[in-house]
């Protein structure tokens, strides 16, 4: 009997049991490899079962990769000590250690003893759009930046650009390149949402004026400077529903926050939202700066002649509800305006970014805001 079941005559030939043999092979080669098979997804199946058990933000899959309900939260991908810090590109809420906080304090006392000579500080406070200009002419292939996930941070941004919302005047103060509104635009269908685009730089706006996005019926870009005598271009009192400053109010040097902030305040219609982002205290950025940087404590120029400044939680709160002006005001004068914001909202979002393949951690810092204009009483 030949080994497929089929029975066959005793006087076969020799050339029919190589042709059974022929049959066979495909056969058993078949069933090794489903063997194989078998085994292989034997080894999988717990490191399938590993994933499947690890909560959505410890992941890889893509799947997981979930909205944060709270905008505030900041991520929820908590660094433990039994973690390895390079499986991932980036870790929530991490506080510094003892060694870069050692590290820090010795690169600020170095900045603090070779500040920048008092020629170079007039120069660069006394026109700082100067520099922007500067900026943006030298870097005219790779300034714009999408920022995606201003919807996530600020979810004020989806509800406004809602079809049906009805509407909206939303102002962008230290727009750049349009980073902020043409991403706005690109998902907005709110035919009443009117974007004002504001920046101090000439070239800026001219940038944003050469988009091919750009369409004044949606969109309205202009030179402002926040700090400034005068409100923005087509505004009036009271007239904006929501102002975004993105990494704006760093740019600023401290003796031009408090009229920036009474500027914003005259502009936003009562219950007005301010969408706040912006450097912190101890953030790369501010550790690594050489000698020939420091301005002032935590006020910086770069190396293009652009000034930054890092906050401290605690400071931005004083600066937006007032506390830190009635502070410094040795007598109350009744005809300062009363610029009080109620702050909704004020975290500190902590990152640590590795860069696996060089095996380097950097610690990130960025504070995040909502601040409302008041009701009337």
């Amino acid at each position: 009997m030949a080994s497929n079941g089929v029975v066959a005559p005793v006087a076969s030939s020799q050339a029919q049991v190589v042709v059974d043999e022929q049959q066979q092979q495909p056969e058993q080669q078949l069933a090794a490899q489903i063997s194989k098979l078998e085994i292989a997804e034997e080894k999988q199946q717990p490191e399938q079962q590993q994933e499947e058990q690890q909560p959505p933000h410890r992941s890889h899959d893509p799947q997981f990769n979930q909205k944060r309900s709270d905008p505030f939260q900041f991520g929820s991908r908590y660094l433990q000590e039994q973690d390895d810090v390079f499986e991932f590109n980036a870790w929530d809420h991490v506080e510094t250690d003892d060694a870069y906080k050692e590290y820090a304090e010795q690169q600020y006392e170095m900045q603090r003893n070779a500040p920048v000579s008092d020629f170079d500080k007039h120069r660069f406070n006394s026109d700082p759009a100067k520099w922007w200009n500067q900026f943006y002419k030298n870097n005219t292939a790779n300034f714009f930046k999408d920022r995606k996930w201003l919807q996530q941070e600020f979810p004020i941004l989806d509800k406004v650009t809602s079809e049906g919302y009805g509407s909206c005047t939303l102002l962008e103060i230290g727009a750049g390149a349009g980073n902020t509104a043409f991403p706005i635009l690109s998902k907005n269908k709110n035919p009443e949402l009117k974007i004002h685009a504001c920046d101090f730089s000439k070239k800026a706006v001219e940038v944003m004026r050469s988009h091919e996005a750009y369409n004044t019926d949606q969109m309205q870009a202009d030179v402002w400077d926040v700090a400034g005598d005068e409100l923005p271009p087509h505004l009036e009192e009271n007239s904006v529903d929501v102002a975004l400053m993105v990494f704006i109010f760093s740019a600023l040097s401290p003796l031009q926050w408090k009229k920036a902030v009474e500027n914003v305040y005259r502009v936003l219609k009562p219950g007005g939202e301010v969408c706040f982002r912006d450097y912190g205290r101890g953030d790369l950025a501010q550790v690594r700066f050489k000698k020939g940087r420091y301005l002032d404590e935590n006020f910086y120029i770069r190396g293009d002649g652009t000034r930054v400044y890092f906050f401290e939680k605690d400071e931005l709160a004083d600066i937006w509800s007032g506390k830190l002006f009635t502070k410094d005001s040795e007598v109350e004068d009744a005809s300062e305006p009363d610029i009080r914001f109620v702050i909704e909202d004020l975290g500190v979002d902590r990152r640590l970014l590795v860069n696996r393949a060089k095996k380097l951690k950097m610690y990130r810092c960025w504070l995040q805001g909502r601040f409302r204009k008041p009701l009337p009483q």
